[in-house]
């Protein structure tokens, strides 16, 4: 039997100098010069700039979002940079930093028109750069991700509702670009609603996807499909898709109606083909069929087919009155007319990697809103986007390999929360990472990437 070892007592104090902490910060903070979103927010935020006032609304938005995509989850945790001048320059004083908030949140429609302006010309700019990175760079559709999720509030704020969970909070709308396997995913809007928004309202499809397609570089704009869950499945929301010259694809869930379910029990068998797993092969247990030409469409958009997906429920799994002989069926329709049964339903079963945006979102500050009126809590989504987005086009323009999947939880602790020395010397600032980090030499690449880039003029 080994005796324990003792391990030796470390005395601790609080007089250390020359230390910095988030060091991975640097690349948040080159990020948003290689983009010129700095610039940008500054150059919109302007007008709610009070004269005399020494610290820059747009700075300030901007140092809000570094806090989130470094961990933070309130406006006091803006200290953290504050304690850091060196690397992250002069931050605002608590109350400075509230008082922007409040101005923006007094004019919230021009307020939030400007910060998307500002994302997206320097979305424009991330994308360039980022070359075959980026999405659409191929050539193919851009997939748009839809979704609601709820926001829980543990105290009463304005506009917070019981929501259809049974839980309180709210109820916002998401929309992702996904940039594929090989990488993540960015938030082109995040719409704030009471917790008591309907999952299936059409209005707050539209004005989600107007949002989103506004985000867009202009040429990309028709490069797209827009995904949904059968929240999207609506006459109204596919009928304003499919809009004489809006030339957008589709890969939307559809509910399974008596008439359908009709439909799947004359289905010949021969009309069933082997799906395909996340990796692109043949699963057992798991097929797809063509139902258009089985159930009446009269009322929805000319050119819509509707496929029908079919798998052996897992052991354990609850029947549901829809599941027939043992299996689970799923439906979804699209525009698309090439390809094969199996590909188009591969594609809009990757409509899952939107629940990691979500997830990754909520740990970027969604998680809890922490302001009590509803403008302020608009302008913190707002800053929420813009935190994702810093953490995306970081990981395409500086990272690659597994690295530009990580979600923001592994990249706090591998890359952004790392330690290093603060070097003084020929007029110059050196940042000394510890040697024995295990990913030191992919920060400093990563870094050294970012810097290479040229702000823009």
């Amino acid at each position: 039997m080994k005796p324990i070892v003792s391990r030796r007592k470390i005395m601790v104090s609080a007089d250390g100098s020359g230390l910095v902490s988030q060091t991975g910060g640097l690349l948040l903070l080159e990020t948003l010069r290689a983009t010129g979103l700095d610039a940008a927010l500054s150059a919109q935020l302007e007008r709610w700039r009070p004269s005399r006032a020494v610290h820059d609304p747009g700075k300030v938005i901007a140092d809000l979002a570094l806090t989130l995509a470094l961990g933070g989850d309130c406006l006091a945790d803006i200290a953290m940079l504050r304690a850091q001048p060196e690397v992250f320059g002069p931050i605002a004083s608590d109350p400075t930093v509230s008082r922007p908030i409040d101005r923006l949140a007094a004019d919230p429609v021009r307020a939030l028109k400007a910060i998307r302006v500002a994302r997206t010309a320097a979305r424009q700019r991330a994308w360039t750069p980022a070359g075959t990175h980026a999405p659409g760079a191929d050539g193919e559709l851009i997939p748009i991700d839809i979704d609601a999720t709820i926001v829980i509030a543990h105290s009463d704020k304005q506009q917070a509702a019981p929501t259809w969970k049974k839980t309180f909070g709210f109820h916002p709308m998401t929309v992702f670009a996904d940039h594929g396997p090989a990488g993540g995913g960015e938030p082109l809007a995040i719409v704030l609603r009471p917790g008591n928004a309907g999952s299936n309202t059409a209005a707050d499809h539209i004005t989600a996807t107007r949002l989103a397609l506004a985000q867009l570089p202009k040429h990309h704009r028709r490069q797209v499909l827009i995904r949904t869950d059968s929240g999207g499945g609506t006459h109204e929301f596919l009928t304003w898709l499919t809009r004489p010259g809006r030339r957008l694809s589709y890969s939307i869930g559809f509910t399974l109606t008596d008439e359908v379910q009709a439909a799947i029990g004359v289905l010949p068998e021969q009309a069933w083909t082997p799906a395909y797993d996340a990796e692109g092969k043949v699963r057992p247990g798991a097929w797809v069929a063509e139902l258009t030409s089985l159930v009446t469409l009269d009322g929805w958009p000319k050119g819509m087919r509707l496929i029908l997906r079919k798998e052996r429920q897992h052991p354990g799994a609850q029947l549901r009155f829809t599941d027939i002989d043992g299996h689970r069926f799923t439906c979804f329709v699209t525009n698309t007319t090439r390809g094969q049964l199996t590909d188009l339903e591969l594609r809009h079963r990757r409509r899952a990697r939107c629940e990691d945006r979500i997830r990754a979102t909520k740990d970027t500050g969604l998680r809890n809103l922490p302001l009590h009126d509803f403008t302020q809590n608009q302008i913190w989504t707002e800053i929420v986007a813009l935190a994702c987005e810093l953490i995306t086009w970081m990981q395409m323009l500086a990272l690659d390999g597994p690295a530009r999947r990580y979600e923001p939880k592994r990249l706090r602790l591998r890359l952004f929360a790392v330690a290093a020395r603060l070097v003084r010397g020929g007029r110059r600032l050196r940042l000394g990472i510890a040697a024995s980090w295990p990913w030191a030499g992919q920060l400093v690449a990563a870094i050294t990437r970012l810097q290479a880039l040229p702000a823009p003029t």
